[in-house]
């Protein structure tokens, strides 16, 4: 087998066409992009499964040891028996609560039984709260109407982005407001922290803020990040509403 030489071979790639260029590189990133909706699609699955798992085994196993736990304090009337059955308690107290975290961050549940609306209002209040973060929370009273799909990419993207600000931000206040005009959802996410220029990190975006953003436009919607050093940050979303 004849080897093509290597200057032939940068001969043959400088005389390609442009527009064949072009169309292969367009062809690439749909690829790429359809992959990475794949990936998404498939997380968000297994993450829903597995807290599914958690839920209803883990959890029937840790309600059951605490029956059996019940019935031997009722029968255990040694002060030393008492005090070591009550420690073990309180450890499986921990385990379920544990297990519940897990589960609400795998896939809250909120958002499956009471909505967009509140499963936000519940994160974004908690989170605040540990990170002595000040929110003002503004969402529509009712959002039973957003599909699935929109529901758990707009939590994602705002539980990516509150957790961004908790890093690295050192903001006092964030807003969080959502609204809905039935063409399209849209919502602002925004801080007062220390911000940063947008030009000078793009090229060093964490994957978080990418992922983000393809989660966006995988929904066809409109991804803006706007910042200034000093000027805290506005993370703005908007998808169809259909």
């Amino acid at each position: 087998m004849t080897k093509i030489p290597e200057q032939q071979q940068q001969q043959a790639g400088s005389n390609a066409n442009p527009r064949e260029i072009d169309r292969l590189v367009e062809a690439r990133t749909r690829e790429l992009s359809a992959l990475s909706s794949h990936l998404q699609g498939l997380a968000e699955k297994e993450k829903s499964e597995l807290a599914r798992t958690l839920h209803d085994e883990l959890g029937g196993l840790l309600t059951a040891a605490k029956m059996d736990l019940s019935w031997l304090q009722a029968r255990m009337d040694k002060p030393e028996y008492q005090e070591r059955l009550a420690q073990l308690g309180s450890v499986l107290d921990e385990a379920m609560s544990l297990k519940r975290r897990v589960v609400e961050e795998l896939r809250p549940s909120l958002l499956d039984h009471f909505g967009l609306a509140t499963a936000l209002r519940t994160y974004v209040d908690s989170a605040c709260a540990k990170a002595n973060i000040r929110a003002d929370i503004r969402l529509p009273d009712d959002t039973a109407g957003i599909p699935k799909d929109i529901s758990i990419a707009l939590f994602r993207i705002v539980q990516e982005g509150l957790n961004n600000i908790i890093r690295h931000a050192n903001a006092k206040h964030v807003v969080l407001e959502l609204t809905a005009n039935g063409k399209e959802y849209e919502f602002t996410l925004n801080d007062d922290g220390r911000g940063f220029d947008p030009e000078d990190a793009r090229e060093s975006w964490p994957h978080g803020i990418m992922g983000m953003r393809h989660r966006v436009r995988a929904l066809g919607g409109r991804f803006a990040l706007d910042s200034a050093p000093g000027k805290g940050t506005t993370l703005r979303v908007a998808v169809p509403a259909s």
